[in-house]
């Protein structure tokens, strides 16, 4: 009962990582902008945070300046794909590349560094209900903050009329331009919004999910997220659902291997990839059903007066 619960548990910390991002790029893509630069946009914010708490010992110091590396970024990528016309695609491989190195630079006075002994976190009464109290109520607050972010971007997207504008820049910018709205201003808040987001889950990988610094620990996650928002067809509360099985499957080469099922470790490591290949392949077997829900101008340029 104790090993499934710590999986539970385990599987909600991974799946917030996969959350954030997740769902910054979900903002980035109803505006109709492909950023593929998330990778590279978290490991610089997992230095920034986690060289920040090093320095502060402060976790929301930290968190800022993951947040404010992940704009940062997000904000030079803006400012070349959108007024600069440069390819949406091509840019953010570029930023991702450039994240990869610019973070393995960085970071290398910092492989040996540890940060101060981390706070543990706990709701009275409810984190001593068996099973489900140490699964669900132990958890650091920004796991039930990506919840709460999940619930308040679907208000934001679906009820309000500011998430109705985002959307119609990413379905008609022409028809939103038409009617006096400043088409590559909302795309650029909708990405550095998106960047803070990224910048958030790089930085909680290197403070809280694994408190420690090491070249390319991202490990793919940022590559993931982005194949999420696909999975999840734009949609929020899927976005949120299937981090949490993403997260799953990841933590589930470490339960496996801790029961002593004799599986070559290389394979167990693999398994989060191979779900998202799996899982991409099968969605591409309907492209009808991606078009329905994909916005209708994500990855094409917008240029007022052409």
């Amino acid at each position: 009962m104790e090993s499934y619960a710590l999986l539970m548990a385990a599987t909600l910390n991974a799946g917030t990582v996969l959350a954030l991002a997740a769902l910054g790029l979900l903002i980035n893509e109803k505006a109709g902008i492909v950023n593929l630069g998330a990778e590279g946009m978290m490991l610089c914010a997992a230095i920034a945070g986690f060289a920040t708490v090093v320095h502060t010992g402060n976790d929301l110091l930290g968190f800022a300046a993951g947040m404010g590396a992940g704009a940062l970024l997000a904000g030079l990528f803006g400012l070349l794909v959108i007024w600069l016309g440069t390819n949406q695609y091509a840019t953010g491989l570029a930023l991702s590349l450039f994240g990869v190195g610019f973070s393995a630079f960085v970071g290398i006075g910092y492989v040996q560094e540890k940060l101060p002994t981390r706070m543990h976190f706990e709701l009275p009464f409810l984190s001593d209900i068996p099973l489900i109290g140490p699964a669900l109520f132990r958890q650091h607050p920004v796991v039930y903050g990506a919840v709460a972010l999940a619930g308040g971007l679907i208000w934001f997207l679906y009820r309000t009329r500011t998430g109705l504008v985002l959307r119609s820049v990413g379905e008609s910018p022409e028809s939103a331009h038409a009617l006096g709205y400043n088409v590559r201003r909302i795309r650029m808040a909708a990405v550095v919004a998106g960047g803070a987001l990224c910048g958030l889950a790089g930085a909680y990988i290197s403070v809280i999910y694994t408190p420690l610094w090491v070249e390319g620990m991202v490990a793919g996650k940022g590559w993931i997220a982005l194949a999420l928002t696909t999975f999840a067809t734009w949609r929020p509360a899927r976005v949120l659902l299937g981090a949490y099985l993403f997260g799953g499957v990841t933590m589930l080469q470490f339960h496996l291997q801790g029961t002593g099922v004799d599986v070559p470790s290389q394979l167990l490591t693999a398994l989060p990839y191979l779900a998202t290949i799996v899982v991409l392949a099968l969605i591409s077997r309907n492209p009808a059903w991606i078009r329905v829900n994909m916005p209708t101008s994500l990855g094409k340029p917008f240029h007022p007066g052409s």
